[in-house]
C-alpha cells in the first residue's frame, strides 16, 4: 500500500517558473513556423491563426503534463492540466468581449466629439448632428423605470424572504421566474397595449418605454435582493427579536442595512441590463430627431434606438450615419461601464466590515 501511494505521488521537485511560459512560447512559435511552411508549399499564402493556436496549445498542454508527471508527480501534473483548461476557457470567453470593445472604440471615436454631445439630429440630413436628445431620453426613461422597479422589487423580495409562506409565496416565485425569461419585445407590446387603452392607437411616449423597461427590471431586482437577504445571518434577526424589536423594524434597521451593498449592486446590474434594450423602446417610446424633455408627451429618443435607426436608415452620406451609430454604441457602452464601476464601489464601501 505504501509503495503504491509513493508511486502515485512520486516526484518531490518543482518545475522552474520559467519552464511553463518558455514551453508555451516555443510551441506557439513552432506551430506558427509549421503553418508558414505549409502556406509556402501551397497556392495560398494566407496564414490561418486558428490552427496555429489550437496546435500550439495542445502541444504545450501535452508536453507540460508529461514533464510535470515525471518530475513533480501525478497530483501536480493533474493540477497543471486543470489549470490550463480553466485558463483556456477563460481566454476563449474573453476574446469576444475584447474584440467587441476594440471594434466599438476604434469605430466610435470618429464622432466622439463635443458636437455629438451638445446637438440633436433636428434638420440634420448629412454630416454633423449629435445624440443629445437620445442621451437625455435614455437617462429619463431609465431613471423612471428605476423609480418604478426598485421599490416593487425590494418589497417583493422582502415578502418572499421574511413573510412569504404557502401558496401565495410559491405563486410570486413562479411569476418572477416567468418574468425573468420574458422577451423584451413582449414587454414593449404589453406597454403599448396598456397605453392604447388610455390614449388610443398610435400612442408614443417616454413613460411607456419606462413601463416596458420596468417589466424587465423588476424580476432582476427581486432575484438580486432576495439572494442578498437570504445571506443575512439569522442570528442578527434573533438578537433583534430578543430585544423586543418588532419584525418590520428588524427588517428596516437590521436586515436591509446589512444587505445594502449587495442590493445596490443588483440594482445597478438591473439598470445595465435594460439600458441597452431597443425593441420595446422602438415600439412604445418611438423615434424622433428633436429634443423632448417631457416623458408624458410625444415621442422620445433613446440611445439604443438612435444606434439602430442611424445604421438601418442611412441617408445620402452613409458614412456619417454609420459614424454616429458607432459613437452612440460607444456612449452606451461607457454608460454601462460606469454603472458597473459604481456597483463595485458601492459593494466595496457599504458592505459590512469585519
Amino acid at each position: 500500500m505504501t509503495t503504491q501511494l509513493n508511486s502515485s505521488f512520486r516526484g518531490t521537485q518543482d518545475l522552474p517558473k520559467w519552464l511553463s511560459p518558455s514551453l508555451l512560447v516555443g510551441f506557439f512559435l513552432a506551430s506558427f513556423g509549421l503553418q508558414v511552411l505549409l502556406a509556402s508549399n501551397s497556392d495560398s499564402a494566407d496564414i490561418n491563426f486558428i490552427p496555429v493556436a489550437i496546435f500550439g496549445l495542445l502541444s504545450f498542454t501535452l508536453a507540460l503534463y508529461v514533464i510535470s508527471r515525471v518530475i513533480e508527480g501525478v497530483r501536480k501534473a493533474k493540477d497543471r492540466l486543470v489549470t490550463i483548461m480553466v485558463s483556456t476557457a477563460f481566454s476563449l470567453a474573453l476574446i469576444p468581449l475584447l474584440s467587441l470593445a476594440y471594434t466599438v472604440v476604434t469605430k466610435g471615436v470618429a464622432r466622439f466629439d463635443a458636437e455629438f454631445f451638445t446637438f440633436s439630429m433636428r434638420n440634420v440630413v448629412g454630416e454633423g448632428g449629435g445624440a443629445l436628445h437620445a442621451i437625455i431620453g435614455t437617462i429619463e426613461i431609465t431613471g423612471i423605470a428605476t423609480l418604478i422597479s426598485v421599490p416593487i422589487g425590494i418589497m417583493a423580495a422582502i415578502y418572499l424572504v421574511e413573510y412569504g409562506r404557502g401558496t401565495v409565496a410559491r405563486l410570486v416565485t413562479f411569476f418572477v421566474d416567468v418574468m425573468t425569461g420574458v422577451p423584451s419585445i413582449v414587454a414593449g407590446l404589453f406597454a403599448y397595449a396598456l397605453f392604447v387603452i388610455f390614449f388610443g392607437p398610435g400612442v408614443r411616449m417616454g413613460l411607456g418605454g419606462a413601463i416596458a423597461l420596468s417589466l424587465l427590471m423588476i424580476p432582476v431586482v427581486i432575484r438580486a435582493t432576495e439572494e442578498m437577504l437570504k445571506i443575512v445571518p439569522n442570528e442578527l434577526r434573533e438578537a433583534a427579536y430578543a430585544l423586543g424589536v418588532p419584525k418590520w423594524l428588524t427588517v428596516l434597521k437590521v436586515v436591509l442595512p446589512t444587505s445594502l451593498a449587495g442590493i445596490a449592486t443588483g440594482i445597478m446590474i438591473a439598470i445595465a441590463r435594460v439600458i441597452g434594450e431597443t425593441a420595446p423602446l422602438l415600439l412604445i417610446a418611438g423615434f424622433t430627431a428633436s429634443m423632448n424633455y417631457n416623458p408624458l408627451d410625444e415621442r422620445m429618443m433613446t440611445l439604443p434606438v438612435f444606434v439602430y435607426t442611424s445604421y438601418a436608415n442611412q441617408g445620402v452620406d452613409m458614412q456619417a450615419y454609420v459614424d454616429r451609430a458607432w459613437a452612440g454604441a460607444l456612449t452606451l457602452m461607457l454608460i454601462v461601464m460606469v454603472l458597473n464601476l459604481v456597483a463595485r464601489l458601492i459593494s466595496k464601501y457599504f458592505s459590512p466590515k469585519g
